[in-house]
């Protein structure tokens, strides 16, 4: 006879196994009975109607957290239209099981605090799947623009995480049900049913590919190996030409791109009129999303993933690679190489040059404006020298630090808030070919790259140069960009540049670029609490606690701060791997976008601002820097706040000119404190205090 122990197990594994499910037939019945549609079930569940007719043909069953709902709510029909005698009365909106409820919007956008289902109590077994962590924020819901319209061509949003048991993750917390168990039947399934895709940013532009980022377990599934470790391509993080996966892929005509199966795979057909056939793969445990870009945000769970990633998508761009690639696609998008122009002779459309953009062409930069293994330089022998326009890495020298800035208690760091996308706010660049000149007389609307000797320009020895990257002064005749020139004339010096070489076509290509990352920027930290409307000590205190505020979109405004500095060092992206040699064209010399005269021209303006700062710090203050790295500097401070020594009026507004506090792109944040003599201990060693401010880590040497 069984004992009560082993009677008890038997009951504890039957409450524990999955909730059955009345047959499928018996399920459109009852929905049928209550007078709901498919399509207004599959919003309610975060679904798709597609899925709910395969749950009513026997194609598919829920899967948790979905399955508990949907259970309950045929239970609660079940009870109201019995099969056989009289049904209950038609029941009101009101009256409708609270599992499903009228609440539920299409989720087109992802929302600061996101639902992933409706969340039924339960105490599943330990074999069962655990119900997903919902995505949420602390901080209080606040009021927000009207969400885009939905684009009825993209239903579900422009991503979704693939997770190993079939349940897709996208944005706005749906869960798409997907049947796949080859790479070559995801694509499918991604272009024919999932609903994915984000339209263009441009009218002349191309909608967005849509995205599928595999989990670690996803991967192996599909045939993939979890991790590249021990393949001779882990250099270029590859699967070799012959594994099986990237066979599977050719065998069903679909073709991979030149950079082959990595963690960032495009899987394409030839477009067929205007569709276009192309899947976006991200492998996570690959490392397609770099922890310095994304932090955190490979560990997290697939829903909180997805919000992650929809929230950049709805804000930035569909990831389409590292956030430097998304920068660099992002001002493509914005700016389209080519638009539809009517012929004059036949009256057709053909495709054309659209104004303000780089074309489709590569073009190649004048010789100062290469790097020395540039075919440019290579061919021709030059010898001039080269551009180099390049962020601030200075220290002040020890000996000109006075004894009453050594005796202050603080070393502060402040950070320019993405300065490079500051410097790239109405920017004038060069669109055509450069043009070569001897003797010009300088014009600083005219973007190019100018011979001039700046060395006779005496200044502040205790403010670094602003025409040298370390700040030191310069020897003889050298290569800028126009706003480093204009800059030495504004501070009433003449100049008379050698030669010149610059652009007749000009425009403010990077405008749009700007607009979209600022407006991404200000938005998501607005999200995190940190305000426009705040006054300079709230600010403070909201920057103190943004990060733990909400971690995922903590986690965005990192990467959209790596997009800025990566889409403008992609500008000049150098040759890659020990094969190359010099005089070699390297792949990213073909695209319209290797442009280093527009990277120079961002940096260049970039430092210069710095540099205004810096001196109009001087004359309002008395203060000098103790180091700059890039957009950080580093001052002595009476105090352990920036709030002891910038510069305000008697009003308490801060004076204009000096550097200022606040959310949006170009004023400043804290960076990191630290007593005084540890950054004068730093300066006898020749370390920079402004690389290593923030704290945390160790003392590492400058070339580390």
């Amino acid at each position: 006879m069984a004992s009560e122990e082993e009677l008890f197990a038997n009951i504890e594994a039957l409450l524990a196994e999955e909730p059955q499910l009345p047959p499928p037939a018996e399920r459109a019945r009852l929905r049928e009975a209550a007078g709901i549609t498919q399509a207004r079930l599959a919003q309610a569940l975060k679904s798709t109607t597609q899925t709910v007719k395969n749950w009513e043909n026997g194609r598919s069953e829920p899967k948790p957290p979905r399955l508990e709902a949907y259970k309950r709510l045929l239970e609660g029909w079940a009870a109201k239209y019995p099969a056989h005698g009289s049904p209950a009365p038609a029941p009101t909106p009101a009256a409708e099981p609270q599992s499903v409820p009228e609440t539920f919007t299409a989720p087109a956008v992802p929302a600061p605090q996101a639902t992933v289902a409706p969340q039924v109590p339960a105490a599943p077994a330990a074999h069962e799947r655990p119900v997903r962590p919902v995505a949420t924020s602390r901080r209080p819901a606040a009021k927000k623009a009207a969400a885009p319209a939905l684009d009825p061509r993209f239903p579900h949003g422009p991503l979704a995480v693939l997770d190993a048991d079939g349940s897709a993750y996208g944005v706005g917390g749906i869960v798409l049900d997907c049947p796949a168990t080859t790479i070559p039947e995801l694509v499918e399934w991604t272009l024919r049913e999932s609903g994915l895709g984000a339209p263009k940013l441009n009218r002349h532009g191309k909608d967005s590919d849509p995205l599928i980022a595999l989990t670690a377990a996803a991967a192996v599934k599909l045939g993939l190996p979890e991790r590249l470790e021990g393949h001779e391509e882990r250099r270029s993080l590859r699967l070799p030409e012959d594994h099986p996966v990237v066979k599977q892929v050719a065998k069903a005509k679909w073709q991979l791109t030149q950079r082959g199966f990595g963690p960032w795979a495009r899987i394409y057909r030839k477009a067929q009129g205007r569709e276009r056939q192309c899947v976006q793969l991200a492998i996570l445990s690959w490392d397609a999303l770099d922890a310095r870009s994304w932090p955190g945000v490979a560990d997290m769970e697939p829903a909180d993933i997805a919000r992650v990633l929809g929230v950049y998508a709805q804000r930035v761009i569909t990831p389409r690679g590292s956030t430097a690639v998304s920068g660099l696609e992002l001002m493509t998008a914005l700016r389209p190489p080519t638009k539809a122009v009517q012929d004059p002779e036949t009256g057709n459309w053909v495709s054309g040059y659209n104004p303000g953009s780089l074309g489709t062409e590569p073009m190649d930069p004048a010789p100062p404006e290469a790097t020395p293994e540039h075919p440019v330089v290579v061919g021709s022998g030059w010898k001039g020298g080269f551009l180099n326009e390049e962020a601030y890495q200075w220290v002040r020298s020890v000996d000109l630090l006075s004894d009453e800035e050594c005796l202050l208690p603080f070393a502060v760091g402040l950070d320019l808030n993405t300065a490079f996308l500051a410097a790239a706010a109405r920017l004038v660049v060069g669109l055509s070919a450069p043009d070569h000149f001897n003797a010009p007389k300088f014009n600083p609307k005219i973007p190019g790259s100018w011979l001039v000797d700046l060395s006779h320009i005496e200044l502040d020895p205790r403010l670094p140069s602003p025409f040298t990257p370390d700040g030191t002064r310069p020897t003889g005749p050298a290569w800028y960009q126009t706003h480093t020139v204009a800059y030495a004339q504004e501070l009433g010096h003449d100049v008379h540049p050698i030669e010149a070489y610059l652009r007749r076509e000009t425009g403010a290509y990077l405008d749009p670029w700007h607009d979209r990352l600022k407006n991404a920027y200000v938005d998501t930290l607005a999200d995190l609490g940190v305000t426009k409307d705040l006054d300079d000590r709230q600010f403070l205190a909201a920057m103190e606690r943004h990060k733990q505020t909400d971690p995922a979109l903590a986690a965005v405004l990192s990467a959209i701060k790596a997009t800025v500095k990566g889409g403008v060092g992609k500008l000049r992206e150098r040759p890659q791997g020990r094969k190359y040699k010099d005089g070699e064209r390297w792949p990213a010399l073909e695209r319209p976008t290797w442009r280093p005269d527009i990277r120079a021209a961002v940096i260049s303006k970039a430092r210069v601002n710095m540099h205004r700062k810096l001196g109009n710090m001087a004359k309002m203050t008395g203060l000098y820097p103790l180091a700059v790295l890039s957009d950080c500097v580093v001052y002595p401070s009476p105090g352990s706040s920036p709030l002891d020594f910038l510069p305000y009026a008697a009003s308490g507004k801060p004076q204009p000119g000096g550097f200022r506090l606040g959310p949006t792109p170009g004023l400043a944040k804290v960076e990191g404190v630290q007593e005084m003599a540890w950054a004068v201990d730093l300066m006898e060693k020749g370390l920079n205090p402004a690389r290593h401010i923030k704290g945390g880590d160790a003392v590492l040497d400058e070339g580390e």
